[in-house]
C-alpha cells in the first residue's frame, strides 16, 4: 500500500516507519502524502490503541528532501507547507491515541518537528534534535514554533531555532525535549515499555486527556475547568470507567480494552 514507509499492526500497536534509509528517511512529497493516510487509518482502526513512529536505518528523519526539489520553480512555499506538512501535525495531534516516537537518529528541520508532535520520545543515546531550518534562510515549520517553546522556554526556543544547533539526545532530556534517553542497544526496550502499558491503559480516556492538555495551551482556567467537566462526562460513560471502578472494589488490576 505504501512505497516509502513501513506500517505495521500487532497487538494493538501501529508501527509507522519511515523508509528511505539511504536519504535518513527525507520527506519527499509521496513520504508526506503517505504520511497524512496512515496516520488517518491508525486513528480510524479501532484495533490500534498505541502508535509508534520511527525511521529505517541510522537516521530518524533528516526532515525535507532538498535534492528532490533541487531545481524545481515551486510556486509557493506556503502551500507546499499547508498541503505536505500541516495535515501531518494535524492528524497526530488530533489522534485520539498516543503516538510514541523511537528516536532511532537525527532528527533535522520537519523531522524534528515529526518528532516534537509525538506524545512522548524515547531517544537513543546516538540521536540528536536539530532545527536547522536557519541554515537555509527559511523559518521553522511543521508545527516546531509552537511545539518548542512549550517544552524549553521562549529564551531557549529562540536560540535553538535561530542558530540551528544539534542537540544531542541526552541534553535534549535535561531540556525536556524528549521523556527518556537509552543506550542504542535498549531502545526497543525502552519504547516497549511505554507500548505495554499504553496497549492496556483506557485508550479512549488517554485520548481525551491528550485532547485537554492540547487545549490548555490556549485556553483560559475558566475553560478548562469546563473542558475538564465535559471530558469527564465522557470519560464516566466508557465501559473502561466501569472496569476500573469494579477492579478497585474487588482489589484487582483492571483490564482495560480501550471502550
Amino acid at each position: 500500500m505504501f512505497e516509502h514507509i513501513l506500517y505495521q499492526v500487532s497487538e494493538s500497536t501501529c508501527t509507522i516507519t519511515l523508509n528511505r534509509p539511504e536519504v535518513y528517511n527525507a520527506i519527499n512529497d509521496k513520504l508526506s502524502y503517505e504520511l497524512q493516510d496512515a496516520f488517518k487509518k491508525a486513528s480510524m482502526d479501532e484495533a490500534v490503541r498505541v502508535v509508534v513512529l520511527t525511521g529505517a536505518g541510522k537516521g530518524f528523519c533528516s526532515g525535507q528532501d532538498l535534492k528532490a526539489i533541487a531545481g524545481l520553480q515551486i510556486a509557493s512555499l506556503a502551500e507546499t507547507v499547508r498541503a505536505r506538512y500541516n495535515p501531518i501535525i494535524t492528524a497526530m495531534r488530533h489522534m485520539p491515541k498516543p503516538i510514541i516516537c523511537r528516536l532511532n537518529g537525527i532528527a533535522a528541520g520537519a523531522g524534528c518537528s515529526l518528532a516534537l508532535a509525538c506524545d512522548i520520545i524515547v531517544a537513543s543515546e546516538e540521536a540528536s534534535l536539530a532545527e536547522i531550518f536557519i541554515g537555509i534562510g527559511l523559518v521553522m515549520d511543521s508545527g516546531s514554533s509552537y511545539f518548542l517553546p512549550r517544552l524549553v522556554g521562549s529564551a531557549k526556543a529562540f536560540e535553538l531555532s535561530t542558530m540551528g544547533k544539534k542537540v544531542p539526545a541526552t541534553e535534549a532530556q535535561a531540556m525536556g525535549l524528549v521523556n527518556k534517553t537509552v543506550p542504542t542497544s535498549d531502545l526497543d526496550k525502552a519504547v516497549a515499555q511505554y507500548v505495554h502499558y499504553y496497549a492496556a491503559a483506557p485508550t479512549k480516556t488517554v485520548g481525551l486527556m491528550k485532547r485537554l492538555l492540547n487545549l490548555s495551551f490556549h485556553s483560559s482556567l475558566e475553560e478548562m475547568l469546563e473542558y475538564e467537566a465535559l471530558y469527564q462526562e465522557q470519560a464516566g460513560r466508557t465501559q473502561d470507567n466501569k472496569e476500573g471502578i469494579q477492579a478497585f472494589m474487588e482489589k484487582r488490576k483492571p483490564n482495560f480494552k480501550g471502550n
